[in-house]
C-alpha cells in the first residue's frame, strides 16, 4: 500500500479504475450463486485464522506507527489486534456465511384482475464505498457483508490501520479466488491519499450506488456534506437509558452499569441516563454509587447532586454529548412523557432503553420514542448487529430512509419489481 500522495491525475486514473473493476465485479455478484457466495466466505474465514501470524506482523507496524502518532488509548485499542480478536474476526465472516441468501427473496407477490403475475424481489445495490477508520476488523466484517448480500465494495481504511486492514484484505481475495469469484468484487483503496476520500464521495464516474462511513463525528460528516451518492450513516449516538419509578432496583443497577462502561467508545454506550424524580430517593443513590465504582464521572441536575454530591454540575451541552468516554450526564425528569420528550429534544434517534416492570409505561416508550432502536429492560449496548443474529455489521443507521437500525445482509439489499404476463397488452 502506498503511503505516498500520488498526483491528481495519477491518483484519479488508480480510482477511477477502482471503480470500473468494481462495477464489472458487481455484474458476476448479481448472478452469483448461494454456494458460490458462501464457499468464498468460509474460505476467507479459514484464510484468516491460516495468516494470523502475517496479520499481527502487520498490525505491529500499525501499533507502533500510532504510538508514534500519539493516538489516544481508546484509539490504540481499537486499532490493536490479538489472536483473540483475529479468530472473533473470522468466526463473523463464518456467521455471515451461514446466514440465508438475501438476494432473490420475494418481499411481496400478487395478482392483477387482467392477470398480470407482480412480485417485489430483494437485488444487490450494487457497489457500494465503505469508508472507516481505525477498525481494522471492519475490512473483514464489510468484506463479508457486501459479498453475501451481493453487492461488490470499495474498501477505504484508515491510515492508522493501512497495513492490519491490507493484510485482512488479502485473505478475503484468497476467499474469493478459492470460489472463482472476481477479486474486484472486494477492493481496497491502495493508497493513504485523503484525497482518495474526496473521489470516492463523487461517485468515481457513477460507479458507486452508495457510500457507509464508520468511524467519528468527523469524518461522517465530511462524508454527509460532501457525497454526491447516497448516503447510510448516523451521526452520533447520544443514547439514553431511563429508569422510571416502577423499576426493578437490582436490574436497573445492573443494566446501566452495563450501558455505560462495559465499552464506552461504542455508539450504542448509553451517554444521559434519565431517571423519574419519584424515584430518586429510593434508586438513585445505589445506581451512581455503582457506576462510580466503576470509574465512571458522574455530571447531574441540580435535584441530581442534592441527591448525590459528589456529581458535578452538569450544563445545557452535556444532554447533547456523545462522550465515548466514562462520563454519564445524569437528569431526573417528571415521569415517562417527560422523558420522552428530552429524548425526542436531545437524543440522535440511534438507541434509547427504558428499565421498567410497569408493562403499559414500556410500550408507551417503544411507541413513541423515534429512535432506530428501542429497548425494554435491557442494555443500549445490545445495538449490535451480532447481537441481533445479522452476524455482523457495517453500522448503524439513524435516517429514515433505506434502513434503520444495524445494517447487516438483509439492510444491503434493494428491490425491483418482476412482472410475468401472457402476452398482456394495455388498453
Amino acid at each position: 500500500m502506498s503511503t505516498v500522495a500520488e498526483t491528481s491525475s495519477q491518483l484519479e486514473a488508480q480510482m477511477s479504475a477502482l471503480g470500473a473493476a468494481a462495477r464489472d465485479g458487481a455484474v458476476a455478484l448479481r448472478e452469483a450463486s448461494p454456494d458460490a457466495k458462501t464457499k468464498a466466505l468460509r474460505a476467507a474465514a479459514e484464510a484468516i485464522r491460516a495468516n494470523t501470524d502475517a496479520i499481527l506482523t502487520a498490525n505491529a507496524k500499525d501499533m507502533e506507527g500510532g504510538k508514534a502518532r500519539n493516538l489516544s488509548p481508546s484509539m490504540l485499542d481499537r486499532l490493536l489486534l490479538d489472536d483473540k480478536r483475529i479468530s472473533a474476526m473470522a468466526k463473523g465472516v463464518d456467521d455471515v456465511s451461514a446466514l440465508p441468501d438475501p438476494v432473490g427473496r420475494t418481499l411481496a407477490h400478487w395478482t392483477r384482475p387482467n392477470g398480470l403475475d407482480i412480485s417485489r424481489v430483494a437485488t444487490p445495490i450494487g457497489v457500494l464505498g465503505i469508508i472507516y477508520e481505525s477498525r481494522p476488523n471492519v475490512t473483514a466484517d464489510a468484506g463479508a457483508l457486501c459479498l453475501k448480500s451481493g453487492n461488490a465494495v470499495i474498501l477505504r481504511g484508515g491510515s492508522e490501520s493501512a497495513h492490519s486492514s491490507a493484510a485482512i484484505h488479502r485473505a478475503l481475495v484468497e476467499g474469493l479466488r478459492a470460489a472463482n469469484l472476481p477479486a474486484s468484487a472486494i477492493q481496497l483503496v491502495p493508497t493513504t491519499d485523503r484525497a482518495a476520500v474526496g473521489l470516492m464521495l463523487s461517485g468515481l464516474n457513477n460507479t458507486i450506488d452508495m457510500i457507509i462511513p464508520r468511524g467519528g463525528k468527523s469524518l461522517v460528516a465530511r462524508v454527509q456534506n460532501e457525497a454526491r451518492v447516497p448516503v447510510l450513516a448516523h451521526l452520533e449516538g447520544i443514547c439514553h437509558t431511563y429508569v422510571h419509578a416502577k423499576a426493578d432496583l437490582a436490574k436497573a443497577r445492573a443494566l446501566v452499569v452495563n450501558a455505560k462502561m462495559r465499552r464506552t467508545g461504542v455508539c450504542g454506550a448509553t451517554e444521559t441516563l434519565l431517571i423519574d424524580k419519584s424515584a430518586v430517593p429510593a434508586l438513585l443513590g445505589p445506581i451512581l454509587d455503582d457506576l462510580a465504582k466503576a470509574g465512571c464521572e458522574i455530571r447531574g441536575d441540580a435535584i441530581v447532586r442534592a441527591a448525590w454530591p459528589n456529581a458535578k454540575l452538569a450544563t445545557e451541552e452535556d444532554w447533547r454529548t456523545e462522550y465515548l468516554d466514562a462520563i454519564i450526564a445524569v437528569h431526573a425528569v417528571d415521569g415517562l412523557e417527560d422523558a420522552i420528550h428530552h429524548i425526542a429534544h436531545y437524543g440522535s434517534q440511534h438507541t434509547e432503553s427504558i428499565v421498567t416492570e410497569d408493562t403499559n409505561a414500556a410500550e408507551r416508550f417503544l411507541t413513541a420514542v423515534d429512535s432506530a432502536i428501542v429497548l425494554h429492560n435491557a442494555s443500549t449496548q445490545f445495538a449490535d448487529g451480532g447481537e441481533f443474529g445479522m452476524g455482523a455489521e457495517i453500522g448503524i443507521g439513524t435516517g429514515k430512509l433505506h434502513a434503520r437500525g444495524p445494517v447487516g445482509v438483509e439492510q444491503l439489499t434493494t428491490f425491483k419489481y418482476v412482472v410475468r404476463g401472457s402476452g398482456h397488452i394495455r388498453p
